[in-house]
C-alpha cells in the first residue's frame, strides 16, 4: 500500500473500513470507503448516500440487480462470465472496482457492493473515449486511465498530504490526506467525466440500447452534465450526521439525479394545452417541449413515458380518457419510447434485441404536437393531460412485479396541462 495513504487509515483507525487482513492487498486508493470522506465532506457524502450512483450494483439497485441476475447469474458469486465467455461487462459501470480488479462476487469487498464510490470517479486520470483501438466499445471504467495511488478534482488545485503549519498562507498548499493532483479540472468540468457510463451501450448482439452521448452530441449543445445533474446546490451545513442550525454551504449536487428522481424529471419537459369546440366535439392540442440536449427519456431502453388525457365532471368522476389499457396498445401516438425487437421483427427485451423497430421518443430540443378529439357531455367542466414518466414498459413490469419495490413500478407526474369548461 502506499506509505502515504497507509498512514492517513492508521491514523482514521482502520478497523472502522477494512478487515486488518486485507490491509497488504487493498494498495488501490479504490478501497478507501466514502466514509472516509465524510469526514470532511459530509454534505457531499449525505447527497451521495443517497444518490444511484451509491446504489448501483446489483446488491443495491432492484432494477438492475433483477436484470443482472436474469441475464448473468448470482452477483454474489465469484467467476460468473457471459453466455460467450466474457465478463459482466455491466459491471465495468454499475460496481467499477470489482470490474477493475476482474472480481464479481460482488459481497466480497465493501468497495465491490459499494457502486460508482467516490474514489472511482475522483481517479480519473484520463477519458480515453469510448471506442477501442480496434474499433469496440470501452465501457465504464475502460474509457479512463484509473489512478491506484492519488485523486484528482475540479478545482485544479495540488493538496500537500503533510499537515498544513498553523498560521500558514499561500504558496503553501492546503492539506489533504490522500495525494490530490491538481491540472485535472478540465476533465471534472466536462461531459467527459460522465461519458465512460453514459455515451453508448449495445447489447451483446451490437443492438443500440443507450445512446445518450450519440443523441447529446446531435443536439449540439454546449451545456455539459453537470450543468443539469450536478448543479450548485445550497444545502445546511452539517456536522456528525446534524444540521448545523443557521449554516449553510454550496456545493455541486451529488445526489446527480435522473429519471428516478421525481423532481428532476419535471425540469426536463414542458406541456401546454389549447382547445376549441367543434359541436359536441372537444379538439385539443399538446404542445410536448424536450428541454433536454438529449432524448426524453434517455438512458436504459425501456424507460418511456405517456399521455393522459382525460375529462372529468365538476366532482372529478372521469367521463372519457384516451386509453382503456395503456397508450403502447390503445393510442400509440401518446406513448413515447424506444421499441427493440427480435429477428422475428416483433419487440423483445434488450438482451435478446437485433434490432431498433422504433424510436418515438423527444428527440434533443425537439417540440411536438399530439391532437385528440374529446366527446363533450354536459357534464364535462375539466380536461385535463398529463405527461407520465415510467422506468419500466408494461410488460416488464408484469415479471419484476412482487420482485422489486412496488414505487417502482409507479409512473411518475412529469408534466401537466388541465383547463375549465
Amino acid at each position: 500500500m502506499n506509505l502515504r495513504i497507509a498512514r492517513w487509515l492508521a491514523s482514521l483507525g482502520t478497523a472502522m473500513f477494512f478487515a486488518a487482513p486485507a490491509m497488504s492487498v487493498d494498495a488501490s486508493v479504490h478501497h478507501v470507503e466514502a466514509k472516509a470522506c465524510k469526514q470532511c465532506h459530509e454534505e457531499i457524502y449525505t447527497q451521495w448516500a443517497g444518490s444511484m450512483h451509491a446504489n448501483s450494483s446489483a446488491l443495491k439497485d432492484p432494477i438492475h440487480g433483477a436484470f443482472y441476475r436474469q441475464v448473468m447469474g448470482d452477483p454474489l458469486q465469484e467467476g460468473l462470465k457471459s453466455k460467450k465467455g466474457q465478463y459482466p461487462v455491466c459491471l465495468k459501470c454499475h460496481a467499477p472496482v470489482a470490474a477493475f480488479e476482474k472480481k464479481t462476487k460482488l459481497d466480497a469487498k465493501p468497495a465491490y457492493a459499494a457502486g460508482v464510490g467516490c474514489t472511482t470517479c475522483h481517479s480519473f486520470s484520463k477519458f480515453k473515449g469510448t471506442t477501442k483501438p480496434n474499433g469496440k466499445p470501452a465501457y465504464g471504467i475502460d474509457a479512463y486511465e484509473m489512478d491506484t495511488t492519488k485523486l484528482y478534482g475540479p478545482s485544479g488545485i495540488t493538496y500537500t498530504t503533510g499537515r498544513t503549519p498553523e498560521g500558514a498562507t499561500w504558496p503553501t498548499p492546503v492539506h489533504h490526506p490522500i495525494p490530490m493532483e491538481g491540472n485535472k479540472a478540465a476533465l471534472f468540468k466536462s461531459n467527459a467525466a460522465c461519458m465512460g457510463c453514459h455515451e453508448k451501450r449495445s447489447n451483446f448482439h451490437g443492438t443500440p440500447l443507450c445512446r445518450t452521448g450519440d443523441e447529446y452530441e446531435a443536439s449540439a449543445s454546449f451545456i455539459n452534465c453537470q450543468s443539469c445533474h450536478m448543479a450548485i446546490v445550497t444545502v445546511p451545513k452539517m456536522k456528525d450526521g446534524k444540521v448545523v442550525p443557521g449554516e449553510t454551504v454550496s456545493i455541486p449536487d451529488h445526489t446527480m439525479a435522473g429519471g428516478h428522481d421525481a423532481k428532476m424529471i419535471t425540469r426536463g419537459i414542458a406541456m401546454t394545452m389549447e382547445t376549441r369546440r367543434e359541436g359536441d366535439m372537444l379538439k385539443a392540442t399538446l404542445t410536448l417541449r424536450n428541454r433536454l440536449p438529449h432524448a426524453y427519456p434517455t438512458g436504459a431502453p425501456f424507460r418511456n413515458f405517456f399521455i393522459r388525457i382525460a375529462s372529468y365532471d365538476k366532482d372529478g368522476k372521469e367521463l372519457w380518457k384516451n386509453y382503456k389499457v395503456h397508450p403502447i396498445k390503445d393510442d400509440p401516438k401518446s406513448a413515447f419510447w424506444y421499441t427493440l425487437g427480435g429477428a422475428d421483427g416483433k419487440p423483445t427485451i434488450p438482451p435478446k434485441a437485433t434490432q431498433v423497430l422504433s424510436d418515438t421518443r423527444l428527440k434533443p430540443n425537439e417540440t411536438r404536437t399530439v391532437e385528440y378529439e374529446i366527446p363533450i357531455e354536459s357534464a364535462t367542466r375539466i380536461v385535463r393531460a398529463e405527461a407520465l414518466y415510467d422506468l419500466l414498459l408494461p410488460p416488464i413490469k408484469g415479471k419484476l412485479k412482487g420482485k422489486i419495490p412496488d414505487d417502482l413500478l409507479k409512473p411518475k407526474l412529469a408534466a401537466s396541462a388541465e383547463i375549465r369548461l
